[in-house]
């Protein structure tokens, strides 16, 4: 078979169907232009609807292969589907998949297009007073020309004279250079860029003649003779140079072909050659400043030819070598590798051209030089002549691969990689008793200084200046990272003690991130100090025994004493949380009562709250905390922190405030060092980055308390920030966590979560309503499914389709997570109602229809229910339905002033049916007993908002079975993000429960939630 048609054959088989169609309408009419054809090489250019530039399809028939510089990812393309097709060797192929062999038979004798040619652009350059002039023009094959008056882009806008046009990259690019048609006379630069875009190109005419236009810059030639005693340099101009048609650029003839180059080392030749010496003589006594200074800079220059006898010998056989020129500053290693010939040099190689140095001109050795190079970059990564610098961890890196080098090292550093350092772990502790300390009020823990520094043991500086030690931290970080070595105060680096790192290092690092700037250590690092000494043959320090029961086991935790004025009765597991929160606060050590929602955290912390209390809670709940305290602890003195008027108390026991007034009021309240701070709904801190974070972690307290029912939402930095609240260091810095838990859960790395778990058991309590309030009422939870009509279905699909485009693009772009969240917002606005949705107009929804059909059953059987959503825009389309049904209701969002009266009158026996909360304002810290149906409008991916939302009402308290109901529209992305809900309900159990791996919303997660 013809190798054509075999090819084409080739490319019909493994094109899929739809690429091929559309070679199909590519080939016709004047879609394709064969440029070139030989045996075993065809070239041609396919038209594209949306491409100025046509794609070159490359065919090799004997080969039976092919190549397209489109971007496309599909392999053959339409473009080679075109380009056989058009050449007649093959018959379309059926443009749909169903189509029969008959179809595809009687498709074969179908003619073809014959092969086309378009008019391609031409460049014509005319001499001008002061320089050169452009012209553009259309040149077809038959001779026609179109001339070009503006821009080429212009012209490419009418789509059918765009059809007979074939431009190159090139082309667009000059077009963009030039701005505009016919120029007068164009400036050096924009010639310059013009040249640069055009060579190579054979479309370029100089005075209405051919010419090539060459890239490379064509240069002066230097010639070096004797002259009796003297030397002469002389300058010429090459002989390949016709003339200087314009500032910077020369006219050449080379193998009869005229080209245009650029002209280099202008301040020699000038713009029109006129600079050029005729000769230069060099007396003998001048003869040494040649070699010196003019000669090596001509030629790293110019092309030399040396001629004369009179310089110095050349010699044979010295080999280059490589220098690396090595300073240290700080942290910082420097290098500047350089080629030489001698030692001492004589030669430096600069650019590829020889520098003399002195004495003796050395023959080079081009091989050799090329082999060490390679090896330069090879091993190190350098280039000669260039100076690098390397800092922080790479400093180290660096210094450890120059050990491997073989080669010469000179500079201040070079002792660097000559001498090896050790260090070895001396460490010192010092403890005070409770009794002549300075520790908050009840604390029996004692005052712990400890500090640890690795002192060298052997090797020293080449100045003779020895560094004593170095510090811990700095050994300890350059462990973490990988590197061998770490940088000494005095210069150098010294070799890590691997081994006794390995393990010892993660203790070690405990330890430090839990000390003060004073050496003191944090209560909560005691254990590990007293495990510390016992590995290391030290002494431990007295007095850690009365932590023994925190760590070993709850039970042993001695009872609480509980205040005179408490008037509540404690139920069982509220005295252990008591009993634990007064352990700690006489250790001196912080919590996290992460307690399930509607357990009474509330009661627990005031029943260790004394003189010197300041609680900080969300707005929406201060009034209920002030409420709490009057009926739990009514002797209390409490200052409300509040309102525009507000003023801190100094008599009073307990302060109550909020966390927009602790961002607001941060230094006010950081005046006096509280004895004990409790944060309500502690989440609020959970990005350690925010202003009330910061604000959180530099407030003075003896005890410090985060209260939550969902310490981990999201992501384990989460509970990151609250541990560092409460015990600052206890998990170490944030890139230690990530490194040490954070990513290993996340991976699902074994034994991951059990050693997170194990670090902060003795500082994090947490009960479920299950394991502890077994007389809580039944909590049932049932999906209500809403078919969407017609028009909501239309509606959806279209902001569907918008949607995953929108999010697609935007990671393409690298957008962000948070970003693509924001497009998401539509999609589930779409699935509860148009109205939400910008240019849509609703009165109802099958989602509002069916939560009022619910509603009306509940209220009917005499049940109360919470109807919550994200959006307050949605509640407001809700009341106007409830208005016509005839049932009664309350809302609380957050624009609601009397939030109080708002819930009293909810929880009234005679109170109305119905409340419409804002999921926001009313998800947490809220007390709903009176209500035991919960409909949850809009499902989110994050089950913790809503299990806060539903905790509003099955909490102590409840009598009733409460059932919680998720409505979700059927064939929407709410059925998706049910299923996403049990995949990260493993979050927090993977912190602090018995299974799971932990996992934040990813990319991956939002793309599945649109496919």
């Amino acid at each position: 078979m013809d190798p054509v048609a075999s090819l084409s054959e080739t490319v019909r088989r493994k094109c899929r169907s739809a690429t091929w169609s559309l070679g199909v309408k590519l080939s016709r009419g004047t879609g394709v232009a064969v440029e070139s054809r030989a045996d075993d090489e065809i070239v041609a250019r396919v038209k594209a609807p949306g491409r100025a530039v046509a794609p070159t399809v490359v065919l090799y028939p004997k080969a039976g292969e092919w190549e397209c510089d489109c971007p496309s990812r599909f392999d053959p393309c339409e473009h080679v589907a075109a380009a056989v097709i058009a050449l007649g060797a093959a018959a379309p192929k059926a443009e749909t998949p169903e189509a029969t062999e008959t179809t595809r038979t009687k498709t074969a004798t179908r003619a073809t297009p014959a092969p086309v040619s378009w008019g391609r652009v031409v460049y014509r350059f005319a001499r001008a007073e002061s320089g050169l002039k452009l012209t553009r023009a259309i040149v077809y094959a038959n001779g026609q020309q179109l001339p070009i008056p503006t821009t080429l882009s212009a012209i490419l806008t009418d789509r059918a004279q765009a059809q007979t046009i074939n431009p190159e990259q090139s082309d667009l690019l000059v077009d963009r250079l030039l701005e505009s048609g016919a120029r007068a006379v164009l400036s050096p630069s924009k010639l310059a860029g013009i040249l640069a875009v055009l060579a190579g190109s054979a479309r370029v005419m100089l005075d209405g003649r051919p010419v090539a236009v060459v890239e490379e810059r064509i240069l002066p030639l230097v010639a070096i003779d004797d002259a009796g005693d003297n030397v002469v340099l002389t300058t010429r101009r090459d002989p390949r140079v016709t003339e200087v048609v314009s500032a910077g650029l020369a006219l050449c003839t080379e193998d009869g072909v005229q080209t245009l180059r650029p002209l280099g080392e202008m301040e020699l030749t000038g713009g029109w050659l006129q600079n050029l010496p005729s000769g230069r003589t060099y007396a003998p006594a001048e003869i040494g400043a040649l070699i010196a200074a003019d000669l090596p800079d001509l030629v790293r220059r110019l092309p030399v030819d040396i001629r004369s006898r009179r310089l110095p010998r050349l010699v044979r056989d010295i080999p280059p070598r490589l220098v690396l020129d090595l300073h240290q500053a700080g942290d910082s290693l420097s290098v500047f590798p350089t080629l030489v010939y001698g030692a001492p040099p004589i030669a430096r190689i600069d650019d590829g051209k020889m520098v003399h140095l002195g004495g003796a001109v050395p023959l080079r050795d081009q091989p050799a030089e090329r082999a060490l190079l390679q090896r330069l970059r090879n091993e190190l990564d350098l280039l000669p002549g260039r100076r690098v610098t390397y800092g922080g961890a790479d400093a180290p890196r660096f210094a450890k691969r120059l050990r491997q080098w073989r080669g010469d090292l000179t500079g201040d550093a070079a002792t660097v990689v000559a001498t090896a350092r050790h260090l070895a772990p001396q460490m010192t502790v010092h403890a005070t008793p409770p009794s002549r300390q300075t520790a908050p009020t009840g604390s029996s823990a004692p005052v712990v200084t400890f500090d640890l520094r690795f002192e060298i043991v052997e090797g020293g500086n080449a100045d003779g200046r020895e560094p004593v030690a170095v510090d811990a931290g700095a050994v300890v970080r350059a462990w973490r990272e990988g590197l061998g070595l770490v940088p000494l105060d005095g210069g150098g680096w010294a070799e890590l003690p691997q081994g006794w790192l390995d393990k010892h290092g993660d203790r070690l690092s405990d330890l430090l991130a839990a000390r003060d700037a004073s050496g003191r250590l944090a209560s909560h690092a005691l254990p590990d100090l007293r495990l510390f000494c016992e590995d290391l043959d030290h002494p431990p320090p007295p007095g850690l025994d009365h932590l023994a029961p925190l760590f070993e086991a709850f039970d042993r935790l001695p009872p609480p004493v509980l205040p005179d004025d408490l008037t509540a009765t404690l139920r069982p597991y509220q005295r252990e949380g008591a009993g634990w929160l007064s352990f700690l606060r006489s250790a001196g050590l912080g919590g996290i009562l992460a307690d399930d929602m509607g357990l009474g955290k509330t009661l627990q912390a005031l029943c260790v709250a004394g003189p010197g209390t300041l609680i900080v809670c969300p707005t929406s709940v201060l009034h209920n905390w002030a409420a709490e305290v009057r009926r739990f602890r009514p002797k209390v003195r409490v200052c409300l922190y509040h309102g525009p008027g507000r003023q801190l108390d100094e008599t009073a026991d307990i302060t109550l405030t909020t966390y927009a007034l602790l961002r607001l009021d941060s230094a006010a309240l950081g005046r006096r060092t509280w004895s004990a701070l409790f944060l309500d709904e502690a989440q609020a801190i959970k990005n350690p980055d925010s202003q009330v974070a910061r604000a959180a972690f530099a407030l003075p307290a003896d005890f410090r308390v985060a209260l939550t029912g969902t310490p981990v939402e999201n992501r384990l930095d989460e509970l990151w920030s609250l541990v560092h609240f409460s015990n600052r260091g206890l998990l170490g810095g944030r890139r230690e966590f990530d490194d040490r838990y954070a990513r290993p859960v996340a991976m699902g790395e074994a034994g991951a979560a059990a050693r997170l778990r194990q670090r902060i058991r003795p500082f994090v309590l947490r009960r479920l309503k299950r394991d502890v309030a077994p007389e809580l009422p039944p909590r049932t939870e049932a999906v209500l499914h809403v078919e969407l009509d017609e028009r909501e279905r239309a509606v959806y699909d279209a902001v569907r389709a918008a949607t995953q485009a929108d999010v697609v693009a935007l990671f393409q772009q690298g957008g962000s997570v948070m970003k693509a969240l924001e497009a998401l917002l539509r999609l589930r606005q779409a699935s509860c109602h148009a109205q939400l949705i910008p240019g849509q107009h609703a009165t109802t929804s099958s989602k509002v229809e069916a939560l009022i059909e619910a509603l009306e059953n509940a209220a009917a059987d005499g049940h109360k229910a919470l109807v919550f959503s994200q959006w307050t825009s949605l509640l407001d389309l809700i009341e106007p339905h409830l208005k016509e049904a005839g049932i009664s209701f309350l809302r609380l969002d957050g624009s609601t002033r009397d939030r109080a009266a708002v819930t009293a009158g909810f929880q009234a026996p005679d109170g109305p049916p119905v409340m419409l909360v804002s999921l926001k304002a009313g998800g947490t810290g809220l007390n709903l007993t009176a209500a035991d149906h919960v409909f949850l409008c809009d499902p989110w991916w994050n089950p913790a908002v809503e299990d806060q939302a539903a905790d509003r009402t099955h909490r102590i308290g409840q009598q009733r079975p409460v059932m919680i109901y998720r409505m979700v529209a059927l064939g929407t992305v709410e059925e998706k993000i049910l299923a996403l809900q049990q995949q990260k309900r493993g979050l927090a159990d993977a912190a602090l429960g018995d299974a799971g791996q932990a996992a934040a919303l990813t990319r991956e997660d939002l793309l599945a939630l649109l496919a």
